[in-house]
């Protein structure tokens, strides 16, 4: 039974987190809850230390596996916390974390601000974009970041962290260490551009990525990160793994560095998938390919 005071939050029971995350793959979260601003995210968290139980954080579900077994505690997930204040003079862009960063690239897009055509086809949001640094085409989050605006899970305290203080590198930050939920973030884009030549630009991104990338089967984006002055998906494709199945999940036909739900994969067939393509690499390259996926809901570590 939820406490009266917090019905209004919305906060639910035995919630499948199969349509949280662009895996499709997940048990049911013990307690979920969607907030729309920061003193609903504030109310939920205060009520999570209250009661002793975990907080586990997600947005748009994108580089994620979920286990199948039911999450003990509260997941909150971000995506309804969404929005941006545009200035297309200045170029700053002040957004919410569960904007999905498609979305923002379109909107500054039409602002005539430059900088984030390269974005188009990243399936997260800005808050898990700012924790993991995502990046394609060449450009990342880190590029145009200002700072980020987090809660404290332990204090539930509001701080802003420059983008200096974030320690960014390849797809790393210390978000992904400190106990912080990213509400926000600032962004300086570059102002007065042609906005059809953006446009264009934009269009180009997305038509590449459409077509030489499995997006219309449910996926988690890249699994592996690139090895240095390596792609990732030509070391897997080299091996010939194109195509291998196991259960529900197969390693894409099309870009050997996703893994596909083709029918009702279990987080146990992802993982099975991804030993196998880490295995067969060291022992042909000697080197280890590290995954760029969070596991939720499991004790190993990711």
């Amino acid at each position: 039974m939820l406490p009266q005071n917090l019905e209004s939050q919305k906060i639910k029971t035995l919630v499948s987190l199969k349509s949280y995350n662009t895996w499709k793959i997940g048990g049911l979260a013990e307690f979920f809850t969607e907030p729309k601003s920061i003193d609903e995210l504030s109310s939920v968290i205060a009520w999570s230390k209250r009661q002793n139980i975990p907080c586990h954080i997600i947005g748009a579900g994108s580089n994620l596996l979920i286990n199948d077994k039911n999450l003990k505690g509260l997941t909150i997930c971000m995506r309804k916390m969404n929005g941006c204040k545009i200035d297309p003079i200045t170029g700053i862009v002040e957004v919410f974390s569960g904007e999905p960063i498609p979305n923002l690239a379109r909107k500054v897009g039409k602002k005539g601000l430059h900088g984030l055509e390269w974005a188009i086809g990243i399936p997260g949001t800005i808050g898990g974009g700012t924790v993991m640094n995502a990046g394609a085409q060449g450009g990342c989050i880190a590029d145009r970041l200002i700072s980020v605006q987090v809660i404290s899970l332990d204090q539930g305290h509001i701080l802003e962290i420059k983008k200096n203080e974030l320690n960014y590198s390849y797809r790393k930050s210390i978000l992904q260490k400190e106990k912080l939920i990213v509400v926000s973030a600032c962004f300086h884009f570059d102002p007065g551009h042609d906005k059809n030549r953006i446009n264009k630009l934009t269009n180009q991104n997305l038509l590449h990525r459409l077509t030489t990338q499995p997006y219309q089967i449910p996926s988690c984006g890249s699994v592996f990160q690139n090895p240095q002055d390596h792609k990732a998906g030509q070391i897997i494709e080299d091996l010939g793994l194109k195509g291998l199945r196991i259960g529900g999940a197969e390693i894409s036909s099309l870009h050997a560095n996703f893994i596909v739900n083709t029918n009702n994969a279990t987080a146990k067939d992802i993982l099975d998938l991804m030993e196998i393509v880490q295995e067969r690499v060291q022992k042909k390259h000697g080197f280890l390919l590290h995954t760029e996926v969070k596991r939720l809901g499991f004790n190993e570590i990711s």
